[in-house]
């Protein structure tokens, strides 16, 4: 055998393994480190028009017509990241940060702009602190931002409780902290219109198991689906059962296509019963059990189960994105019926 070969043939090929993963690090982090550079240009840009624009304040148009003149001066010579658009951007950006070292170097500049596009301060935060948490792309923060993660968790949390899981103040003490209802299940690609079975739901949600996991939420792993188990004599099969690794425990989900009925609660809670004294192990927390339904009746729901209960709950899945304004309109309803069960606690 050829000596030179021999040689080559003992060394460890996982050398190859990590300098190919030095190199693509490297990499990444040069790109990181030019965009945030660009984001601190647009926002040392944007500080210069707004404290410009302050000194000629005594005039109404003179933010319009600064901003028009900046464009016709620097487009020619810098491109379009120059036109009027961008650079009332710029000023934006600096309004809505106006603390340079507050800025993420996490964060890429079109990641930011989508952040201009909230007026809400606690939501921008609640945002900043997800992205960097998940490792979100653009694309995800988008649907994050659309599907309105942030109100769907504030329609069972208080403020203070979802920004300081976002920011990984608390850990999530809670099943109700991190899961949402409804859930909006848009990626899976299914008609609204249609009617479908369990298994085509199921089917779909394998199939796109990395965008159902996103909208899960944060800490979830998927452990199995049509998990089979025996109780005496009589077989069962669970839909699917995932791990929460923030709540240390199962999370079993059931589909149902129809409303829900007691009868479908009790079976999730014969399945959640089994996993806490089967499976579980002692470290471990109680299992969670989700109904994930077309339509649910909370008062079958609260009726069902003792009063008090944390391991059940019921989320509706919607096969669509809801417009701003049928989101709202669910944030008041929830926010609506939570005060009065408060002002008939108080009574």
């Amino acid at each position: 055998m050829d000596h030179s070969h021999s040689e080559t043939m003992l060394i460890n090929q996982s050398i190859i393994t990590d300098i190919k993963a030095i190199i693509a690090q490297s990499k990444d982090n040069a790109i990181r480190a030019v965009d945030h550079q660009r984001t601190l240009m647009y926002w040392h840009i944007g500080k210069r028009i707004f404290e410009e624009e302050q000194g000629g304040k005594d005039r109404a148009d003179y933010g319009t017509y600064l901003i028009k003149y900046l464009s016709e001066q620097l487009q020619p010579e810098f491109g379009s990241s120059f036109s009027d658009r961008q650079l009332h951007w710029y000023r934006q950006f600096y309004r809505t940060f106006p603390i340079v070292n507050t800025l993420c170097s996490q964060l890429s500049w079109s990641q930011y702009r989508l952040l201009l596009r909230i007026d809400n301060q606690d939501k921008i935060q609640f945002y900043i602190a997800e992205t960097i948490k998940n490792n979100w792309t653009v694309r995800r923060l988008e649907r994050q931002i659309y599907s309105h993660l942030y109100e769907r968790l504030l329609m069972s949390n208080d403020k203070e409780s979802v920004l300081a899981v976002a920011k990984n103040e608390k850990l999530p003490s809670d099943a109700k902290e991190i899961i949402k209802d409804p859930m909006f299940l848009e990626f899976l690609g299914l008609k609204r219109e249609a009617s479908y079975y369990e298994r085509d739901l199921e089917n779909a949600i394998i199939t796109h198991l990395q965008g159902f996991l996103l909208e899960l939420g944060n800490g979830f792993s998927f452990a199995a689906r049509q998990k089979r188990i025996h109780i005496e004599d009589d077989e069962f099969f669970v839909d699917l059962v995932f791990y929460n690794r923030l709540l240390q425990c199962f999370v079993i989900i059931e589909i149902k296509t129809t409303k829900i009925t007691h009868q479908d609660i009790g079976q999730l809670q014969m399945y959640v019963n089994y996993y806490d004294r089967i499976e579980k192990l002692s470290h471990e927390n109680a299992t969670i059990g989700i109904l994930l339904c077309a339509s649910k009746n909370d008062a079958v729901v609260r009726f069902t189960l003792p009063e008090g209960q944390k391991q059940i709950f019921a989320s509706q899945y919607k096969l669509y994105l809801p417009t701003e304004e049928q989101l709202l309109e669910e944030v008041n309803k929830e926010l609506e019926n939570f005060e009065e069960k408060e002002s008939k606690k108080n009574n």
